[in-house]
């Protein structure tokens, strides 16, 4: 819980200090409101009983300042409540912003191998979970402890004065719930552990059935009524052991509330009788027994307080297992400096494996490429030729030999330095739903102000028309998914994705499978803008024979 709370603290603390007071205020000006209550209808009972001969001078010099006092406290709490409802929704959002801001944060750093383990999935798919509302709920609950803990202080001063047994009911019966809720919070958290891979799957299913990526192939080939039943089944194993789990936790409720129903009749019986023998006033019986409702409510809010801090507990640390995964792609404590001039690329000796996989999928493989040639790797599919480019990116590091720049091993280079050097676009490039412009200028994010070098990547892209085509021209907004948004063929983005390969000044140039989508007039441009390219840079190009 701590570093739960470290969490909200180092996210706004000004803001978490306002409605810890407001909290504070909120929980004490109830209680200084019942004790003016009491003294409210002491006074007028008295007046009741023996008379006053001026009953409006009495009503304005007695009872008045009580009633404008009571009435100036309850404004007072409702307007806390109003400007503790902005502070807290500016307080909850900047809370989910932070914690979404940790977890994109941690996914960009760690390794494409954790991509590759199914168990990082889980991992990755229980912290989503939990970071849209686990710290928000966290931070409620704490809210509520330190709420009920103020107010519990207030009431059980209230009732020490007229019966410590009433304290001790009033706890007793709490108790029950409390262990209920601690119970009910740890079978919750197991149920949700155990069947991670199963809401995993259903989902899996759900994006099949929506996603527009799988719209056309589930459309022909007639997959929506497999896909939806699957889905059902899966959902339908889910809620029978979720209503299972829901039907023992509601008895075990059901229970609690007879002992709180039997608390009440006790502590009715212990107030009611001082009452008859005069020993208590009728404004004393008000305040006692609303203020034990109040600690009863108070009590009920601290369990349910307690049992929500336990339970969020529980699911953070989902969270903090994503947080504390460790990239093993880093760069060495003092990195060699990329050369200002890349004359070679070696692979040298490689032998690389795949996360738990049994057999390698490059083995003892060696290959140099040279400034200002372009070297091809060809092979049947599966031989690893875009493993090969993975590894010189360092997106995997080979687990026997090494991949070489002017002969010194890339594990020596910084890898945002290496990476800034290399430009590469692969088969399985990304169609970014933004404007043509962006699309372009994310091989180079932070010099996309270059006009020349814009147009030029263009060109030898061959994407001057599909500039053309778009009304809009470089501005268009690409793909259907916002509004104004205009869709591309096959072929168009893959020349939109060369043009955002090339807008990028790297010596070194990977080129995977990138005339797949092309019609022959493209291939022919692109085998001529490779010409311009190999001067004074290394290219490697993925490719099979029978293409270009």
């Amino acid at each position: 819980m701590k570093r739960a709370f470290l969490i909200i603290w180092n996210c706004d603390r000004k803001a978490l200090l306002i409605k810890l007071f407001y909290t504070a205020c909120n929980s004490l000006l109830p209680l200084v409101n019942l004790y003016v209550l009491k003294v409210i209808v002491d006074v007028v009972t008295e007046a009741v009983t023996h008379g006053v001969e001026n009953p409006s001078g009495w009503l304005v010099s007695e009872v008045m300042p009580a009633i404008l006092l009571f009435s100036g406290i309850t404004l007072l709490n409702r307007l806390i409540k109003v400007f503790g409802t902005v502070n807290n929704d500016v307080l909850t959002q900047k809370l989910i912003d932070y914690i979404n801001k940790l977890i994109q944060d941690q996914s960009s750093l760690l390794d494409m191998a954790y991509y590759d383990n199914p168990e990082y999935h889980d991992t990755f798919h229980r912290a989503q979970q939990e970071a849209a509302f686990r710290p928000v709920r966290i931070l409620e609950n704490m809210m509520s402890v330190f709420s009920s803990v103020i107010s519990l202080a207030g009431v059980a001063a209230m009732l020490f004065v007229a019966s410590w047994q009433v304290i001790a009911i009033m706890i007793v019966a709490v108790v029950p719930a409390f262990i209920v809720k601690l119970y009910k919070s740890r079978k919750i958290y197991q149920f949700r552990r155990e069947t991670t891979q199963l809401s995993r799957r259903s989902n899996y299913y759900g994006m099949l059935l929506t996603n527009r990526i799988y719209a056309k192939e589930v459309r022909s080939f007639g997959l929506a009524d497999y896909f939806r039943s699957r889905y059902v089944e899966i959902r339908g194993r889910l809620v029978e052991r979720l209503l299972h789990i829901s039907r023992r936790l509601a008895l075990l409720d059901a229970l609690t509330a007879l002992i709180e129903a039997a608390a009440l009749v006790a502590v009715l019986i212990l107030l009611v009788r001082p009452l008859f023998t005069g020993v208590m006033t009728i404004g004393s019986f008000v305040m006692l027994f609303e203020a034990f409702r109040r600690g009863q409510s108070y009590l009920t809010s601290l369990v349910e307080g307690i049992g929500g801090l336990y339970e969020h507990k529980l699911f953070i640390n989902n969270l903090f297992d994503f947080l504390e995964l460790k990239p093993s792609i880093l760069s060495p404590a003092k990195p060699v400096a990329f050369p200002a001039k890349v004359d070679e690329v070696l692979f040298d000796n490689i032998t690389f494996s795949y996360p738990d996989m049994n057999h390698p999928t490059i083995k003892n493989f060696s290959l140099k490429a040279k400034r200002g040639e372009v070297t091809y790797l060809e092979g049947e599919n599966g031989f690893g030729k875009t493993t090969l480019l993975k590894l010189l990116l360092r997106l995997y590091d080979p687990q026997g030999g090494a991949v070489r720049i002017n002969g010194i091993d890339i594990r020596e280079f910084d890898v945002d330095e290496l990476r800034r050097n290399i430009s590469a676009v692969f088969q399985d490039y990304v169609q970014y739903h933004l404007t043509l412009r962006e699309n372009i200028v994310l091989g180079d994010i932070n010099n996309a102000d270059d006009v020349r070098r814009l147009a030029e990547a263009i060109r030898l892209a061959d994407a001057e028309r599909v500039v053309a085509k778009l009304d809009k021209g470089l501005d268009a907004q690409l793909g259907r998914q916002f509004n104004g948004g205009e869709e591309l063929s096959m072929g168009q983005w893959q020349r939109v994705a060369l043009a955002r390969q090339l807008y990028s000044p790297a010596d070194i140039l990977i080129f995977d499978e990138p005339t797949a989508w092309m019609d022959a007039e493209a291939c022919r441009h692109f085998m001529q803008s490779l010409e311009e390219l190999r001067n004074g840079r290394i290219i490697l190009l993925v490719r099979h024979k029978e293409r270009i």
